[in-house]
C-alpha cells in the first residue's frame, strides 16, 4: 500500500475531512430547523424561510463527496475515516445528490444547461394510459358513462 503522505496534499486530507464536518453540520443544522418549522405552526421544511441555505450546504456537500470520489489516492483515508469505507460514501453521496435534485430552486435549475431536457423527458415519462384529469369538463351524464365503463356496470344494472 503506498504511503499516504507521499501521494496526496493536506488539502487533499481536509477535504476528507471536511465531508465529515458537513456531514454532521447537515445533520445538525436538518435538526434545528425541523424544531423551528413545529414552533411556526408545522410548516414544511421547504417553507422555512432559511431552507435555500439548506440546499447550500447540500450542495457543498455533493461538490466534497464528488471531488474525494475523483481522488483515487484518496481511498485508503476514506476507508480509515468513514464508517463502511469508499462504498459508504458512494452510497450516501448518491442519496445527497438526489436530494439536491429533488429540491433545487428554479436558479439552480438555471445554471444546468441540460435541466430543461431532464424536465422534458422526466414529464414524458408517465403513464398517459391512466389521466387523472380525464373527464374533466364532462357533463354529467358523459361522466356517470365513464365511471360505469370503468367499473363494468352496465346501465341495465342500475
Amino acid at each position: 500500500m503506498p504511503d499516504i503522505q507521499n501521494t496526496v496534499t493536506e488539502d487533499d486530507l481536509w477535504l476528507v475531512d471536511n465531508y465529515i464536518v458537513l456531514i454532521d453540520y447537515y445533520d445538525r443544522t436538518i435538526s434545528r430547523i425541523a424544531a423551528r418549522c413545529v414552533r411556526q405552526g408545522n410548516i414544511a421544511l421547504e417553507e422555512y424561510k432559511f431552507y435555500p441555505y439548506v440546499l447550500d450546504v447540500l450542495e457543498e456537500i455533493c461538490d466534497t463527496g464528488e471531488a474525494i470520489m475523483s481522488n483515487q489516492a484518496l481511498y485508503p483515508y476514506v476507508e480509515r475515516r468513514i464508517a463502511g469505507g469508499i462504498e459508504a460514501l458512494q452510497q450516501n453521496l448518491a442519496i445527497f445528490q438526489s436530494e439536491l435534485t429533488n429540491n433545487q430552486s428554479p436558479d439552480m435549475l438555471k445554471d444546468d444547461p441540460n435541466e430543461a431536457n431532464k424536465l422534458n423527458e422526466a414529464m414524458s415519462n408517465f403513464d398517459k394510459a391512466v389521466d387523472p384529469t380525464a373527464g374533466a369538463g364532462m357533463n354529467i351524464d358523459d361522466l356517470m358513462q365513464k365511471l360505469m365503463a370503468e367499473n363494468n356496470i352496465s346501465s341495465e344494472e342500475s
